[in-house]
């Protein structure tokens, strides 16, 4: 389904949240075909099969009009998805049961694979504002000030120093970027809950499975316990943290943390 096939309302009103999520699934996934056939597959599989994607637009998590960080970015399926709903909503092709929708003033992709990186590239680049992506470390990337940040199930690649690092890092930026009000000064992390045993090994032998298949190098992991999470990130100065599950259709023990800065800093 082209963009522009998306379902548009009519008298009967906005379109069904399965109807919007399998146009705005189909619409993110099309630009990958210009990167070739892993990269459309490998959108269309995530994309679909996650629960996170649909969970962040349904929830309300990604505000509109946002300056967005995606730590972890892989081939930019965020990108992607943003755009796809900032064109369902000005085609009122927006579930009027969902939240408003959310929308990317400027997004940039920080990611360590080279091949995830030129796809995204080549994928979209005719995205308007495009997604700038930075193939970097990120332990070692600059972040710049924004309003949103988002790690999906990369921050446990590295050690917990090297963790708290980041995230020290990530309330600078969010700190700096604080200017939409609600919704912005927001980090959407989504993580395994350790003390969740055999989830949490499930996901990680998965989790190596997918990065050998990828051609990657499997690197050790260092997973917390959820309330290890929870109190690390209220230490870094994180007013509220809220855990949602975010492992339905899943055999995983993943939790999605959703932490806000406070409303007035210092």
């Amino acid at each position: 389904m082209k963009r522009d096939e998306l379902p548009v309302a009519d008298a009967a009103g906005a379109p069904s949240p399965d109807e919007a999520w399998r146009a705005l699934h189909a619409a993110a996934s099309a630009p990958y075909r210009s990167a070739g056939r892993f990269a459309w597959h490998w959108a269309r599989g995530k994309l679909g099969r996650d629960p996170a994607f649909r969970a962040l637009l349904e929830r309300g998590d990604l505000p509109p009009d946002a300056r967005v960080v995606d730590i972890g970015c892989g081939q930019g399926l965020l990108a992607s998805l943003l755009a796809a709903c900032a064109d369902a909503d000005r085609r009122g092709a927006w579930p009027a049961a969902w939240p408003a929708a959310p929308s990317a003033r400027e997004y940039v992709g920080i990611e360590l694979m080279a091949g995830d990186v030129m796809r995204g590239d080549r994928a979209l680049a005719r995205l308007d504002p495009p997604p700038r992506f930075v193939c970097q470390d990120m332990r070692r990337a600059a972040l710049p000030s924004c309003d949103v940040v988002v790690i999906l199930d990369v921050l446990h690649y590295v050690d917990h120093a090297d963790q708290q690092a980041l995230l020290e890092r990530v309330v600078q930026a969010l700190r700096a970027g604080r200017s939409l009000g609600p919704g912005s000064g927001r980090l959407l992390l989504r993580v395994g809950d350790a003390a969740a045993r055999r989830g949490f090994v499930i996901s990680q032998w998965v989790d190596r499975l997918v990065t050998m298949a990828r051609g990657h190098r499997v690197a050790p992991t260092w997973g917390r316990p959820l309330a290890e999470w929870t109190a690390l990130l209220q230490r870094l100065g994180f007013a509220r943290v809220d855990a949602v599950p975010m492992s339905e259709g899943t055999p995983f023990a993943n939790v999605l943390l959703v932490a806000e800065l406070p409303r007035a800093d210092g």
